[in-house]
């Protein structure tokens, strides 16, 4: 007979990730309940902000406010959330192009239905109830009727 050998493993990050001025900014506004996006060489806002522009490659650093509402550009039902999303029943991952923006941001849309989801409908972020600094401040968006 042969042993066999065995070794747990937990996949896990066990560091801490810096974010860099851009990232920390745009996690700043949505503690305070604000989105913030990044003009481009061409003057189109980016929404999440980044650091370059994506087709020159130069720094950026004119940040823009924009709305906390906006509309869906395209979409997609998850029946089954997993452990760590955003909901815990299902809901709508989708592009959400906010007002000021050129852009689309990825984020969840909880509508409740499937049947409820459209592409063209306006929704408005939930904020969290704990004021964080990071991605967790904004804890979905729903359908704009719904508030």
């Amino acid at each position: 007979m042969t042993d066999v050998l065995r070794a747990p493993h937990a996949l896990e990050y066990t560091y801490t990730r810096s974010v860099g001025p851009v990232v920390e900014r745009f996690f700043t506004g949505l503690g305070e309940h604000r989105i913030q996006g990044i003009k481009g060489a061409d003057g189109k806002v980016i929404v999440p902000p980044t650091e370059y522009d994506p087709h020159t490659g130069e720094s950026l650093t004119e940040f823009v406010d924009v709305s906390d509402a906006g509309c869906v550009t395209t979409w997609a039902w998850n029946t089954d959330p997993r452990p760590g999303q955003p909901l815990d029943r299902p809901f709508a991952w989708a592009l959400i192009k906010l007002d000021g923006a050129d852009t689309g941001m990825l984020h969840a849309v909880d509508a409740g239905d499937e049947s409820t989801m459209s592409t063209g409908m306006r929704v408005k972020a939930r904020w969290a109830a704990d004021s964080v600094a990071d991605m967790g401040a904004l804890e979905c968006f729903e359908p704009e009727a719904a508030k």
